[in-house]
């Protein structure tokens, strides 16, 4: 019965020792497990943080390279922004150019309108032009023919028809109070101009007669200008007197309607070949006429011409014929 104790005894020993150590197996195998388990994770951990790292260095490049590109995209801006500013100034340009261009492009529509008013406007008016030159050509004729060949020996000019009075023989030197010389020879002159001027064939074309007084150079040019103005109020004051009788009252009237007088001074002068003073040349009157609208023609015709030239500008008109 001892033995059979003893023998049961030992077998609960065997049995909890074998449990014992089953026991501390699992718990090494456990431990092992956990332990592999933990080297895995560490492994892990470490192949992640060295991503990481890997991952954090490439978003480091690519930062990098993107603050690159950021900095070459301001540039590019700043250049595109100086370009675009060019641009503006180029544009701000070109809109005043096209103004100015809009402008002249209106100033010559203008012109060419007033030129086509103004060939219109000869066009109407070539009759009238022509029957004007006509007029000059033929006064000047009868007057060439009524004083060219006259004990009067009067000067015609070919191209105004002015005629040319020596004043020594109406005045005295320095004097404004006509000769009885002078009075004589307007006695004759007078009425075969007037004669001629006031036809009734010419008479409606004639605008003006003018009387000019001229003087030499001697002297300064108020003195002058007083005394030729004074030397053609003379004449036209004997013109028109009617106590001479020299003249119709019908002629005087129509006389009156158109006759003129100033002075000139030394302004124009007659010189010889050499360019100096002909002194007893200037000293001189003249009787010059004018027709009617002869003065608008020839403006017409300059600015007809200076087209014709291609001249933007026309010349300066020229005096009234017999000037």
């Amino acid at each position: 019965m001892a033995r059979n104790f003893r023998r049961k005894q030992d077998e609960e020993t065997t049995y909890w020792l074998s449990y014992s150590d089953m026991m501390a197996g699992l718990l090494l195998t456990f431990v092992l497990v956990i332990a592999l388990t933990v080297l895995h994770a560490n492994i892990q951990f470490d192949m992640k943080q060295q991503e990481l790292l890997g991952k954090e260095k490439e978003l480091f490049i690519q930062a990098d390279a993107l603050e690159k590109e950021q900095a070459l995209a301001k540039e590019q801006q700043a250049k595109i922004s100086v370009q675009q500013s060019q641009l503006d100034e180029q544009a701000e340009r070109l809109t005043l150019q096209k103004a100015k261009l809009d402008e002249q492009e209106e100033l010559l529509t203008r012109q060419s309108d007033l030129l086509e008013e103004l060939k219109d406007i000869m066009e109407s008016q070539q009759a009238k032009l022509d029957r004007i030159i006509g007029v000059r050509s033929e006064l000047i004729e009868a007057l060439k023919a009524e004083f060219d060949d006259s004990a009067l020996q009067i000067s015609v000019d070919e191209k105004s028809g002015a005629i040319t009075m020596d004043s020594s023989i109406l005045f005295e030197y320095n004097q404004d109070e006509l000769k009885d010389s002078g009075a004589a020879f307007l006695s004759e002159f007078l009425p075969r101009y007037t004669k001629i001027l006031m036809d009734p064939k010419y008479r409606e074309y004639v605008s003006e007669i003018v009387i000019e007084g001229h003087t030499d150079t001697v002297g300064d040019y108020l003195f002058n200008l007083d005394l030729s103005q004074k030397r053609a109020y003379s004449v036209a004051q004997y013109c028109m007197a009617g106590e001479n009788s020299v003249l119709s009252e019908s002629e005087r009237k129509a006389l009156q309607e158109v006759l003129t007088s100033s002075g000139k001074s030394f302004s124009n002068p007659v010189l010889n070949p050499d360019g100096t003073v002909d002194m007893e040349a200037s000293r001189r009157v003249e009787i010059l006429f004018r027709l009617k609208d002869e003065e608008m023609i020839r403006e017409m015709i300059d600015i007809l011409n200076a087209e014709k030239m291609n001249d933007p500008t026309p010349g300066k008109v020229a005096a009234g014929p017999g000037t």
